[in-house]
C-alpha cells in the first residue's frame, strides 16, 4: 500500500480547496487500537476512489452520543453545538463514518440544532464505490469463507440499513451465513445506550456471550462487523470461548481493504 498524508480540514482550508468528504473518525476510531485498523481502512478505500477528503483531527469532539444515552442531555447539547460550530465554519456538506452511533447521531439529532449534513455510514459508501467501479475487489480473496454478520442496532433497527453492508459481503464471493437472530430481529451486542462505560446490571449472562453463541452456530471463518463497539464486545466474546485462533473479528471496510485491487 502506498502511504499518503490524510490532510485535516484545517490544512485544506489554508490551502484555498475543499474536501469533497469529512471522514468523521470518532472517539474509538481515534483512541481505541483495535478500532484504529478500520480507520485506516477506510482512509485507504477512500484514497483509492480517488476521493478529495479530509478529517477534523483534534478539532474533533466526541458527538456527545454517550452523554445522551445515559441522560445528560446538557452536556450532549454542549457537546453537539462545539461540533456543528466547526462543522458550519468549514462549510462541510457530506460526511461518512466507522461508527454507527456517530452516524446516528450526526445524522438524526444535528439538525434540530443547526447541524445539517448528509451523513453516510461506511458500509453505504463502500457499497457505492464498489457499484460504481471507483473501487474493485480482487477475485476469489474471500471466496467460499464463511462469513456471518452482525446488525449493529444503530445501523440496523435505528436506521434500516441492512442490505449494503449484505451486499459488499456478497461482492467478496463470501458464503454469508446469517444468525438466527438477524436483521431488524438482530440482537443487542450489549455495547449500545452508552452500556460500553459502566458495569454490567444483575442477571446470569452477558449480552455480548449470548450474542457470542447466535454467532458459533454459524460455524463462521469470519465475524463481520460495521461499529467500533460491536467489535469490542464481539471480540470478548469470541475470546470467552477460546476460539481466536478460529474465528477473525473484522470491519467490513477491512474486508474490502483488504481484498481491493491497487
Amino acid at each position: 500500500m502506498d502511504s499518503f498524508k490524510v490532510r485535516t480540514m484545517a490544512e485544506v482550508a489554508a490551502s484555498g480547496e475543499e474536501a469533497e468528504i469529512l471522514f468523521w473518525v470518532g472517539c474509538a476510531g481515534s483512541f481505541d487500537e483495535r478500532a484504529q485498523k478500520i480507520t485506516k481502512a477506510i482512509a485507504k478505500i477512500l484514497h483509492a476512489a480517488g476521493i478529495k477528503f479530509a478529517i477534523l483531527g483534534t478539532e474533533e469532539a466526541c458527538t456527545g452520543d454517550p452523554a445522551k444515552r445515559a441522560g445528560n442531555e446538557f452536556l450532549f447539547q454542549m457537546m453537539a453545538m462545539q461540533n456543528i460550530t466547526t462543522l458550519n465554519a468549514y462549510g462541510v456538506k457530506k460526511l461518512v463514518t466507522g461508527c454507527p452511533h456517530c452516524y446516528n447521531t450526526l445524522k438524526n439529532e444535528y439538525p434540530e440544532l443547526g447541524g445539517n449534513y448528509e451523513v453516510l455510514h461506511h458500509t453505504t459508501l463502500i457499497n457505492q464505490l464498489l457499484e460504481q467501479g471507483k473501487i474493485t475487489i480482487k477475485g476469489g480473496a474471500f471466496a467460499g469463507k464463511r462469513i456471518t454478520y452482525h446488525d449493529s442496532c444503530y445501523l440496523g433497527r435505528a436506521n434500516n440499513i441492512y442490505e449494503a453492508p449484505r451486499e459488499v459481503i456478497e461482492k467478496l464471493d463470501a458464503a454469508l451465513i446469517e444468525m438466527k437472530r438477524s436483521k431488524a430481529n438482530g440482537l443487542c451486542c450489549g455495547a449500545g445506550g452508552a452500556q460500553m462505560f459502566k458495569d454490567a446490571e444483575k442477571g446470569n449472562k452477558e449480552v455480548n456471550l449470548e450474542r457470542a453463541d447466535d454467532m458459533l452456530e454459524t460455524q463462521p471463518e469470519v465475524v463481520a462487523a460495521a461499529c467500533p463497539f460491536c467489535m469490542t464486545m464481539l471480540r470478548d466474546g469470541v475470546k470467552h470461548h477460546n476460539k481466536e485462533q478460529d474465528i477473525e473479528v473484522k470491519d467490513i471496510a477491512e474486508l474490502v481493504a483488504g481484498a481491493m485491487d491497487l
